[in-house]
């Protein structure tokens, strides 16, 4: 749960950075890329599918139509416990949640309009922390000044607060980190400011 008291720290420390810097920078904050609600069931489905070979295996006689009756409601209860968030998060490989997360990533990157700022300096820092996943995302105007390096030392920084169940305090921190390089690179020539300076919490999937 975010608190608000969060909301309110991390919007004046994008509103401070970007008054420190001709860049512009967004944060966008997903409790999950995906709702994952395939995987589980597929993975009910298989064990389910070894329940004739277990019964088999403990020495139970039964017939055809009652060993189905068990595999039946062996889906079922597998599938609604697998559907268990920390269950869930486990059973999913993680190349999937890497891939969903990058995907939704950019897809945030085009919503939030951060390809459309006059000179290309649009940076977003996204989270997805069901995923543990950190993305910094820059435009042109940034790329071409700023190496991926520089970046992925703040990634790696706050990945290791999301895994700790530390989001509040990894944001807040990347968030004045980042502020930091764009106005050493981009100092200020005028005021501006093109996209929104608030948080951008996405819904659960």
């Amino acid at each position: 749960m975010i608190s608000k008291q969060f909301f309110h720290t991390l919007n004046t420390r994008v509103r401070k950075a970007e008054q420190a810097t001709d860049a512009e920078l967004v944060t966008v904050l997903a409790p999950a890329s995906d709702g994952y609600r395939f995987i589980p069931t597929l993975w009910a489905a298989l064990l389910a599918m070894l329940t004739p070979l277990l019964v088999h295996e403990l020495g139970f006689w039964m017939a055809w139509h009652e060993i189905l009756m068990v595999q039946w409601a062996v889906w079922l209860l597998l599938t609604l416990l697998f559907q268990w968030t920390p269950i869930k998060m486990r059973l999913v490989p993680a190349s999937v949640k890497r891939h969903r997360a990058s995907l939704m990533a950019r897809l945030q990157f085009i919503e939030q309009g951060l390809h459309r700022t006059r000179d290309r300096l649009g940076v977003l820092i996204f989270v997805s922390v069901a995923e543990h996943y950190v993305e910094i995302l820059a435009d042109d105007g940034v790329a071409q000044h700023i190496e991926d390096h520089v970046w992925q030392e703040l990634i790696d920084d706050f990945v290791e607060q999301v895994r700790r169940g530390k989001v509040e305090e990894g944001f807040v921190e990347c968030v004045q980190r980042t502020g930091e390089i764009l106005a050493d690179v981009f100092p200020p020539t005028h005021e501006r400011n093109e996209l929104s300076d608030d948080l951008v919490v996405l819904d659960q999937p």
